[in-house]
């Protein structure tokens, strides 16, 4: 069979491709680790793999493919789709669609879940939370142990859902986790233990799985050995995207389904493992190779498609004083003159000018808004630049502004649909009954208690007694749940059903409901697209749309706008011309993440993936000075700042160094007056008499 579909492979590629597969043999073969530098085809490389496998023969059912967002696996998917289709034509079609268990770890968790539930002890009927309900319960237990009440300040339900999530996805004992992560909680240790335990008996009680139990639970799962077994044996080829993103749990999860690392393949780069705050570990990709007798082959990817020779230069010079990785160098055949920038500005406004200025210069010579972007260390290093933007009327769209479903509206018709899915979820219960005029968290509490001590729950609902202020509403509210549950009217009828119930209520609570109510059809147009309310539920909550109508509309109302990012949701794209704020001492690397070795080398990583975004320009900006809000006794001050230690003067010669504005002529220098002598100031206050 011709591979003429893997013509336009590089030879380092083609190699990671064709690795244990020949001439249509493609029995597992031993695990292999493909090290991808930033724009380097890492995509398309492990689409041709998977496509390649089921090419020469591979059982597509029998291939499980984990990325790290559910959009990524359906992209992936496709592209193996058309990859295949070159060398099988039209029957390609029939063999991809059979490549059903491409998802996320959370997605692929969850489905199995469902399918060895009865074995593991679980109904497979349970529902997910996601994180805000994970909080809201969390919090419901923590005010009933009473920890609300404490003398001095208890973790509030996020921190405790933070470090709880901490200790599952870290595999770290609690007392480990509070002193390095969460120190300022560690006098609260035996009380956060019995908030913990006090919460996995609610979660079980209520059958609901939060996000961190999807893999908590696999994992538990993988450690039987009969079911561990079980579960590998379903696939032969197991392919990992991202893999330096992944943490200890995900890890031993996967070490488990192959403990021999036969048809494992994991692609990833350690120089942009930057998720540590969700408690990824850059070891496990460190480590891949020795985990296996004998280890695991490395191909390494080096070719850049992406940016120019000098920025290249510069960033590989930046991340080869890393304390320790996998050695690469980064090349491409894109020649230019031009280096990438250090500018040195005076402060903060300077740097939002210069920005502001050059965006616009480059829009004028033909670069769009949406071809540039800023990035920043954390979110608030943007605020003067957003001033100085608005200002100017240059419109731009900021990443990491209010997801859809944390939106009041989009979670008020979930809690609607989670309970009639689950009638035992208190936090959905709870959340929905607080809409109905006259019901508050005492009226809810008592219906809740009453519903759980019921064999059936719904029963219990129909024939509770009305709270006494309720009214009408009540009834309103008992008989669509009891609709809804019964399934008459069928999926995906029955999100408009409750739509239409909570439509009164969405005018009643809140301003511009006519605004919200476009996000309630947008989700009931998505629902459409799932079998079933549960399967609809399970992956809304693994793998969210990313924003509401409004945010939305920022984008909306312009053509063109330019974009602002965190450097960590930057990660994966590229832009023309790409300027990162405040790349100083204190910023980059920042106070927070300036104390261990391991929390230096993240943040050289995420210079490092700050400046391979860059495709032809790169702009490093330096401020001199910073203007500090009361953090000292001496209250408001100017800090003085310095380049960033990951740039030490070796490496200037990388870099064209540049100061604005340019220093100006003297402007008092001028001729002379010949004596002349007027009092301006008898002429102004002359104006007003």
């Amino acid at each position: 069979m011709s591979a003429a579909y893997l013509a336009t492979l590089n030879p380092q590629q083609r190699k990671a491709v064709e690795h244990g597969i020949h001439d249509g043999d493609t029995a597992p073969a031993s695990p292999l680790l493909v090290i991808a530098g930033a724009g380097s085809g890492k995509t398309d490389t492990l689409a041709h793999r998977v496509a390649h496998l089921i090419v020469n023969g591979a059982d597509p059912r029998r291939v499980l493919l984990m990325t790290f967002s559910r959009r990524a696996a359906t992209e992936m998917a496709q592209r193996v789709g058309r990859i295949a289709r070159r060398a099988l034509g039209d029957k390609a079609a029939l063999m991809t669609e059979a490549l059903t268990w491409a998802g996320t770890f959370h997605g692929i968790g969850a489905r199995l879940l469902r399918d060895y539930a009865i074995e593991i002890g679980l109904d497979p009927a349970f529902t997910i939370h996601d994180r805000e309900d994970s909080a809201d319960l969390m919090n419901l237990i923590r005010h009933e142990l009473g920890f609300s009440r404490t003398e001095s300040r208890f973790p509030t339900k996020g921190t405790c859902l933070a470090i709880y999530s901490r200790c599952v996805n870290a595999e770290q004992p609690i007392d480990d986790v509070l002193r390095t992560s969460f120190p300022w909680c560690a006098a609260w240790g035996n009380e956060l233990r019995q908030l913990f335990a006090a919460y996995v008996d609610a979660k079980q009680s209520q059958n609901v799985l939060d996000y961190d139990d999807l893999l908590l639970y696999w994992a538990q799962t993988m450690r039987e050995p009969i079911l561990a077994a079980d579960i590998g044996g379903r696939f032969d080829h197991v392919l990992v995207d991202e893999y330096q993103d992944t943490n200890r749990l995900q890890s031993s999860i996967l070490l488990a389904l192959k403990p021999a690392g036969q048809g494992l393949t994991v692609v990833g780069d350690d120089a942009q493992s930057i998720y540590s705050f969700r408690a990824a570990t850059v070891r496990n990709i460190l480590d891949f190779p020795a985990q296996f007798t004998p280890p695991a082959e490395i191909v390494t990817l080096e070719r850049n498609y992406r940016s120019t020779q000098p920025i290249l230069a510069a960033a590989n010079a930046v991340i080869d004083l890393a304390a320790e990785r996998f050695t690469k160098n980064l090349w491409t055949d894109r020649t230019a003159a031009e280096r990438p920038r250090l500018v040195a500005v005076r402060d903060e406004a300077d740097q939002a000018r210069y920005i502001a200025e050059q965006v616009l210069a480059n829009r004028e010579t033909g670069s769009a808004l949406k071809q540039q972007a800023v990035l920043f260390r954390t979110s608030q290093h943007s605020s003067p630049l957003e001033v100085e933007l608005t200002r100017r009327n240059i419109p731009f769209v900021k990443f990491g502004g209010l997801k859809f479903l944390d939106a009041a509206h989009v979670k008020d018709l979930l809690a609607m649909l989670r309970f009639v899915e689950n009638p035992r979820d208190r936090v959905a219960g709870f959340r929905i009954m607080q809409l109905i005029p006259g019901v508050g968290p005492g009226s809810a509490q008592k219906v809740l208690d009453v519903m759980a001590e019921a064999a059936d729950p719904v029963t219990a609902l129909v024939t509770a007694s009305a709270p006494a202020r309720a009214g009408a509403d009540w009834r309103s509210f008992v008989d669509t749940v009891a609709a809804l549950r019964s399934g008459r009217a069928g999926w995906p009828a029955e999100i408009e059903q409750a739509r239409l119930w909570y439509e009164p209520h969405l005018e009643r609570i809140h301003e511009e409901a006519h605004v919200r109510q476009a996000d309630l059809l947008q989700l009931e147009q998505i629902a459409a697209g799932y079998p079933s309310r549960q399967r609809f539920l399970t992956e809304l909550t693994l793998d969210p749309p990313d924003a509401t109508s409004d945010e939305a509309g920022a984008a909306s109302r312009d053509d063109d706008y330019l974009i602002l990012s965190t450097v960590h949701s930057a990660k994966g794209r590229e832009w023309k011309s790409v300027f990162v704020l405040n790349v100083v001492d204190g910023c980059i690397p920042s106070d927070l993440g300036a104390g261990e070795t391991a929390e230096i080398e993240e943040e050289r990583r995420l210079l490092y993936v700050a400046m391979t975004r860059a495709k032809d320009e790169l702009h490093l900006m330096v401020p001199q000075r910073f203007f500090t809000h009361g953090q000292s006794r001496q209250g408001d001050r100017h800090v003085y700042a310095s380049r960033t230690r990951f740039i030490p003067n070796a490496l200037i010669g990388l870099f064209t160094r540049t100061t604005w504005p340019a220093a100006e002529a003297d402007p008092v220098a001028r001729s002379p007056a010949h004596g002349v002598r007027v009092d301006i100031g008898s002429r102004m206050r002359g104006m007003w008499r």
